[in-house]
């Protein structure tokens, strides 16, 4: 019977060592934190009792009916509507761009057919194949909506000029007509009512399933038949190419009474505020009520050495770099490299989870795994 060794007790571990052990498979899971569910931890403030999203807000949601009904034999999930607000100079506008978005914007009171033919007219025809992030913009919305809503915000998140992104980064984000608000499009979206962390746990509980926090990782004392990394990819190979570029994020965290903002994430679009965002975390749990409030202010920077990894940057440079341990990968025999750090891509939960269930039911048909949950390049 293959014993295996699993780094990383995020949605990628959590997952692949649940699969395995309901087959019979028994895993050693070995995270370097102090808690499970990676970057999608979740936590309680002792002095409110709000539920913090430790690293940053998560929200479940995903088109995949399969993935949902997995993530519910874990969780109880709350149905939750994601809206964002963003703060322009003195004003407040809804995100992502919508119907109400333009028309405040421009001072209009245009119908849908109306709003989108004056966006029509205001892109930017001559670009027919955006090349970066600046040419998408100026192609979909047209240069007024870009400089007030993306460029400054871009350049603090990626600390570059957005002519140096790719266009598919923006290509993530809805342009709607209509007086649709929600941030995002998929049919199932929701919370964990306990949080993350106790969703992650009880994927982890498992007498097949062993996990040992406060570890990293070492090839040469934790052996296995088979290993499913889901580190920084450079990481496994002891940055001995050199670093994959990252962005991580500072979080400067407050609490107050009563109401902050009323909302949970308020982005700042202005290039002269620092920060990109303000969480308040309790309206993540709009049934359960607190006097007190959390929020986090968040900053972006360059990954150092020590700081833990958040967005692939995947510029040119990077992108060289990658395809050096993409080949030294594929040299490594019994490692398969899962999840977002090991493939270096920004992919969302549910994509993660899809790709670890996959993952384990191709390992127990056929003993072996692929080196990459997918290809990062």
């Amino acid at each position: 019977m293959a014993y295996v060794i699993i780094v990383g007790a995020g949605l990628s571990g959590a997952v692949i060592a649940r699969q395995l052990a309901e087959a019979g498979v028994s895993s050693h899971v070995i995270e370097a934190r102090a808690h499970v569910a990676g970057n999608c931890h979740t936590a309680r403030d002792p002095g409110t009792g709000v539920m913090v999203h430790a690293y940053g807000p998560h929200i479940f949601h995903t088109g995949d009916a399969d993935v949902w009904a997995y993530v519910n034999r874990f969780a109880d999930f709350v149905p939750y509507r994601h809206r964002v607000l963003t703060t322009v100079g003195d004003a407040v506008f809804a995100m992502p761009i919508h119907l109400s978005t333009i028309n405040q914007f421009f001072g209009t009171d245009m119908s849908e057919a109306g709003a989108e033919a004056f966006i029509a007219a205001k892109a930017d025809k001559s670009i027919t194949d955006p090349q970066n992030f600046e040419e998408q913009a100026l192609a979909m919305i047209g240069p007024e909506l870009y400089e007030a809503f993306f460029k400054g915000y871009t350049m603090k998140q990626w600390g570059c000029d957005p002519r140096a992104l790719p266009a598919s980064i923006l290509k993530r984000l809805p342009l709607r007509f209509t007086d649709d608000d929600s941030y995002f499009n998929h049919p199932h979206q929701g919370l964990p009512r306990h949080g993350y962390t106790a969703m992650v746990a009880a994927m982890l509980d498992h007498p097949a399933i062993t996990v040992t926090l406060n570890t990293p990782y070492n090839a040469a004392l934790h052996k296995g038949d088979h290993v499913f990394y889901s580190g920084p990819l450079d990481g496994y190979f002891d940055h001995r190419l050199g670093r994959l570029g990252y962005r991580t994020l500072d979080f400067e965290t407050f609490t107050a009474a009563g109401d902050f903002q009323g909302i949970p994430v308020m982005n700042y679009g202005d290039a002269s505020v620092p920060y990109t965002r303000i969480t308040e975390h309790k309206h993540f749990a709009p049934w359960e009520e607190h006097a007190g409030t959390v929020c986090t202010r968040e900053f972006s920077r360059l990954c150092g050495n020590d700081d833990i990894p958040y967005y692939p940057i995947r510029l040119v440079e990077e992108k060289a770099l990658l395809s050096e341990y993409v080949a030294l990968a594929a040299a490594t025999p019994g490692v398969t490299f899962v999840g977002r750090l090991a493939t270096y891509r920004y992919i969302d939960m549910d994509v993660c989870i899809r790709e670890a269930l996959d993952l384990a039911a191709g390992f127990l048909n056929r003993g072996t795994a692929p080196v990459f949950s997918a290809a990062p390049l």
